[in-house]
């Protein structure tokens, strides 16, 4: 029998991959299963964006192979859409780089800079992706925990207590996943600091900054930051095009240039009526944020009197699109969502699945309907 790579004996199946078979299942077996645990936006894309995919399909170019930085059209309107987002300046030429998601980048990006054995700081809790890249690349995770206690932003006293000497690479992801907690700039002019007084290059992960969140920042604001530190975003959330696969990275153009020799040798361009619609949706006005941060909003309420009925305590100034909620003393988040799925066919994350210190907690997911979630809150 032929044996596996030895590499995938550093990671498990993802969590939702397993869990979501589950819960397939019991849907199938006929129970009544509300799913509140992923982020997938239930939403659609604009119309102005599925236009623009419709009407590119005729072109002469449409379905040729594309060049792996994307039309230059694309490269224009994320640089456009990060100056007028976030005042940030940036040269579609060399320092913007359209991805297939944003989750390919984390992989895009701990291939071009990690050697076996460099260390990578992981916050904790956190997205799960990036411990699991980390492994898969043969680096070792280095967690860093978050608390409430501190608002669930670094602990600078913390981090250089420990040894930083063979640390390459610092994950961050503000807006916070799965804690919602935003951003701030006093947070990202901290970790340029300490990225440059370390060589470590800081990623920040932000594909949840226009949801329910009035001051969306980026790390590159931070005079300076281009020097040591990168940032991903992504379509997914903000435009509800999830499906879709389309992510960007910004930073400087030397190391734009090492994730592209990377990326030029997995994938042969992303098909160009899809960057179409990409270019439409990054030229909306911020009436489009407006209008689903309503409908979120509404959602949020409803969300707010299900984890009451759970006697769990949650932060009303947390953003995007998940609630994060503490539960009662002495119980075990996984015993809590296991508890809810079989006795109230309602799918939950515990917020273990996201690190130990995620311990304690569960997350609700807003992508589901109002209806819904009055259903989910009658269960009670």
């Amino acid at each position: 029998m032929i044996q596996p790579a030895k590499r995938l004996d550093t990671v498990q199946e993802y969590y939702f991959s397993k869990k979501l078979r589950e819960v397939r299942g019991l849907a199938a077996a006929g129970k009544p299963i509300i799913n509140m645990g992923i982020g997938s936006p239930d939403l659609q894309p604009p119309a102005q964006v599925l236009n623009a995919i419709q009407g590119s399909l005729g072109e002469a170019s449409a379905h040729k192979y594309q060049s792996y930085q994307g039309l230059p059209e694309l490269r224009n309107a994320i640089s456009n859409f990060y100056k007028n987002k976030f005042s940030v300046d940036s040269n579609p030429e060399n320092e913007v780089l359209p991805l297939m998601g944003s989750k390919e980048g984390i992989m895009h990006i701990s291939m071009a800079f990690l050697n076996e054995g460099d260390k990578v700081l992981i916050p904790n809790p956190g997205y799960p992706t990036y411990t699991s890249v980390t492994k898969l690349v043969g680096a070792e995770p280095l967690f860093y925990n978050l608390s409430a206690a501190n608002n669930w932003q670094p602990n600078f006293e913390e981090l250089e207590q420990q040894d930083l000497s063979e640390v390459k690479i610092m994950w961050v992801n503000y807006p916070h996943m799965p804690t919602g907690t935003n951003a701030t700039l006093e947070t990202f002019k901290k970790l340029i600091a300490f990225g440059k007084k370390h060589e470590i290059l800081i990623i920040n992960d932000n594909p949840y900054s226009f949801i329910l969140n009035d001051k969306p920042v980026s790390i590159l604001q931070v005079e300076g930051a281009k020097d040591i530190a990168l940032e991903l975003n992504s379509l997914s959330k903000t435009f509800n095009m999830a499906g879709w696969r389309v992510g960007m990275v910004l930073g400087k153009a030397t190391y734009i240039n090492e994730i592209l020799k990377v990326k030029s040798n997995m994938d042969s361009g992303m098909f160009y009526g899809i960057q179409k619609g990409a270019i439409e949706a990054l030229q909306l006005t911020d009436a489009w944020f407006t209008e689903q941060n309503k409908i979120y909003e509404e959602r949020r309420n409803l969300i707010w009197k299900l984890a009451d009925k759970l006697d769990c305590v949650y932060d009303k100034n947390s953003t995007g699109l998940f609630v994060w909620a503490k539960i009662s003393e002495g119980k075990k988040s996984e015993e809590i969502t296991d508890s809810v799925l079989y006795n109230k066919d309602i799918f939950i994350t515990p917020g273990t699945i996201f690190g130990s210190q995620g311990e304690g907690y569960i997350r609700f997911s807003l992508c589901v309907t109002s209806q819904v979630i009055k259903e989910a809150i009658s269960r009670f």
